[in-house]
């Protein structure tokens, strides 16, 4: 029996909203998909597609960019604007926080001018409720003209309802819906020509400076009320942008209510400590210390299990070789090359991972990584670059492929280029394990706490943070001169984390993924770095020989030549260096455990001090990008010179640093 075609949706529905609504959220709830929603600004670059079926309809959804406005001055906005002017979707649902209604309903008056089949989703009712907000839906529906559904996404609540309105609009015949402002436009000229503190709330909207769909009546109004005060057209644009944002208030003031006004209040003053002037940067610092402890503390006890776990497994591929009567040199390749290196990554790579990705992923969650880019705002301002290089700097430390496609929610080229090539000065997710790994050596000799490891740590990632800051700053004074430009930076509501989520999402989409791709790299690495050790020529292994070539250039240093040719030959993922670097210097054996402690014995036994793992530390934070964040870099610009720059800059940081290091070291 033939089984029948699956039916493909013929009706598309385009999402548009605001950044940080939960637009995404729906979008995942509808569809069934799992994209990440993040609870801070910036998050969705691109516009998603998937497949809505139920009640016997099949639709296409779109996850449009989150935007502030159809100005399309931004790359999100210009996703946004040229998909519902040039694809033009049969439906569009423009969903609006119930927290904060009157920013949301600024676009989606947008949306209901240039769009008649508009339906208004009021998401976070859950949140609203908890803060004492109530929206009348029936007011703003009737206010609007169009289908207002409330939604609780995260808890799939009105989701029915809100396909339900969308099927109705797509059933009856599109009839526009011009918006009449309650507030004409003449009337918000004379308040901006009159009142300058009118003009200061324009100006905290530029994005809104356009309105579709104005009665010409009222815009020749503006116009003569504009020449008759003496206005430029650019103050008239500000009006317009003054009705809108004023016709948002008054609708809310007639759909809204407030039981507790205290709520937003304690927000507030938690943001004061989180945000402030004196008391954000020491807040985000122990923060930070306290994220890397739980990790040192935890990954310790996990990685020595788990280096007993594959010792034994070695074991039995030693006796399962022996047994099917395997060649030496294949034995070799299998487990003294492959299964050694992948053992180490994993044994060592997965502890540290597995802890520090959930509760990064939680400090996301909850709303605070905004906070840390507004926090280091005033920094890059002082570098004259964007303060939204903050947030791509933020993505970086998940990973820095991913940090630098985040560089295209900067509007300026120039910032863009600057965030692009800088974006590796901040330790990823590849480097983290082997930076965790490293710091205890730095106390060989002493008992290396926990916490004074977190503390290096926190070091460690400031030394980045304050190399960015210098270089952007260089770059913005010599080949890529200009001002800082504004942006606008919303802070999220703080919320209560999804931790069954954030493990799930942590454990899946950051940790697996990262691991899988350093297995992937560990395995053919590890029988590649074999071969090279077992392969002589005159009696001397060709990886030997590879070293010593290096061992002047890794001296001067502070190093020496197996670690540069280990850094080299870990191009691919910065996540197998170590695990090279431990298959050099036993290339006369075999590495027979990966722990921590054998580790330690074996670097030290190869003339390890403290300053080489120093200038090891310094250059696994600052040397050349992985193969995967150089080739997206490429793909961003399309332009060798930049690709090039952002290999050379963090690199010649990094050489300089360590040199400057070994010269002090030397005289002292």
């Amino acid at each position: 029996m033939r089984r029948a075609p699956k039916r493909e949706p013929t009706v598309t529905v385009a999402l548009a909203g605001n950044p940080n609504v939960g637009k995404s959220t729906v979008f995942n709830a509808l569809t069934g998909l799992r994209q990440h929603t993040g609870n801070w600004t910036g998050k969705t670059v691109a516009a998603a597609e998937g497949v809505c079926r139920r009640g016997g309809r099949c639709w296409r959804m779109v996850d449009l960019p989150g935007t502030y406005s159809l100005a399309a001055r931004s790359e999100e906005e210009a996703v946004t604007r040229a998909y519902l002017y040039d694809r033009a979707p049969d439906a569009v649902i423009a969903v609006c926080d119930a927290t904060c209604l009157s920013r949301s309903l600024i676009l989606a008056l947008q949306v209901i001018e240039w769009h008649p089949r508009t339906v208004v989703c009021v998401n976070l009712i859950d949140e609203a409720a908890a803060k004492g907000i109530t929206v009348d839906t029936r007011q703003l529906e009737e206010d609007l003209g169009v289908p207002v559904v409330a939604t609780s996404a995260r808890d799939k609540r009105g989701l029915d309802a809100l396909l339900s309105a969308v099927e109705r609009v797509l059933t009856v015949s599109p009839v526009p819906h011009p918006v009449r402002y309650t507030v004409p436009i003449r009337e918000a000229v004379a308040c901006i020509s009159a009142d300058e503190r009118v003009a200061r709330r324009v100006l905290e909207h530029p994005d809104d400076a356009v309105t579709l769909g104005i009665p010409e009546e009222e815009l020749a109004a503006a116009w003569d009320a504009a020449a008759s005060a003496g206005l430029s057209r650019e103050r008239v644009g500000q009006a317009i942008a003054a009705c809108t944002v004023l016709h948002a208030e008054a609708l809310c003031d007639a759909a809204v209510q407030y039981r507790d006004a205290k709520a937003t209040a304690r927000d507030r003053r938690v943001d004061r400590i989180l945000t402030g002037r004196f008391t954000g940067i020491p807040v985000m610092l122990c923060l930070l210390c306290v994220l890397l402890w739980f990790t040192v503390y935890g990954a310790n006890g996990i990685s020595e299990w788990l280096s007993r776990l594959f010792g034994w497994g070695r074991e039995g591929l030693n006796a399962l070789c022996r047994l099917c009567g395997a060649p030496w040199w294949l034995q070799g390749v299998l487990v003294d090359g492959a299964w050694g290196v992948l053992s180490w990554v994993v044994a060592v790579m997965l502890p540290p991972m597995a802890i520090f990705f959930p509760l990064f992923t939680l400090l996301e969650d909850v709303g605070y990584l905004p906070r840390v880019a507004f926090t280091l705002d005033r920094g890059f301002q002082r570098a004259c670059t964007c303060g939204k290089q903050g947030l791509t700097m933020c993505m970086g430390l998940g990973c820095n492929a991913v940090g630098v496609t985040g560089c295209r929610i900067m509007d300026s080229p120039r910032e863009r280029i600057i965030a692009t090539v800088t974006n590796s000065m901040v330790p990823c997710n590849g480097r983290f394990p082997l930076l965790i790994a490293l710091v205890p050596l730095l106390f060989a000799g002493s008992r290396a706490s926990s916490l004074r490891a977190a503390a290096v740590l926190v070091a460690t990632v400031m030394l980045g943070v304050a190399m960015t800051f210098l270089v952007s700053r260089f770059l913005s004074h010599t080949w890529l001169r200009g001002m800082p430009s504004a942006f606008v930076l919303e802070l999220p509501p703080y919320r209560m984390p999804r931790v069954g989520q954030v493990l799930v999402r942590s454990v899946l989409d950051r940790t697996v993924f990262v691991l899988g791709r350093a297995a992937a790299v560990a395995a053919p690495a590890g029988v590649v770095i074999w071969l090279l050790a077992n392969v002589t020529a005159g009696g001397v292994p060709l990886i030997w020989l590879c070293a010593d070539f290096l061992q002047p250039f890794g001296q001067l240093l502070g190093m020496d030549g197996a670690i540069l040719l280990a850094f080299i030959l870990g191009f691919p993922a910065n996540e197998i260096v170590m695990p090279i670097l431990l298959m050099i210097y036993t290339a006369g054996g075999t590495l027979a455990e990966t722990g921590t402690a054998v580790m330690s014995g074996i670097l030290f036994q190869n003339g390890w001090t403290p300053l080489t793992v120093w200038c090891v530390l310094l250059f696994t934070l600052f040397h050349w990008p992985c193969s995967t964040t150089c080739l997206t870099v490429w793909k961003e610009t399309r332009s060798v010179k930049w690709t090039a720059l952002a290999v050379l800059l963090p690199t010649a940081v990094g050489m300089l640093l360590c040199v400057i290091s070994n010269l002090i070291a030397t005289v002292f």
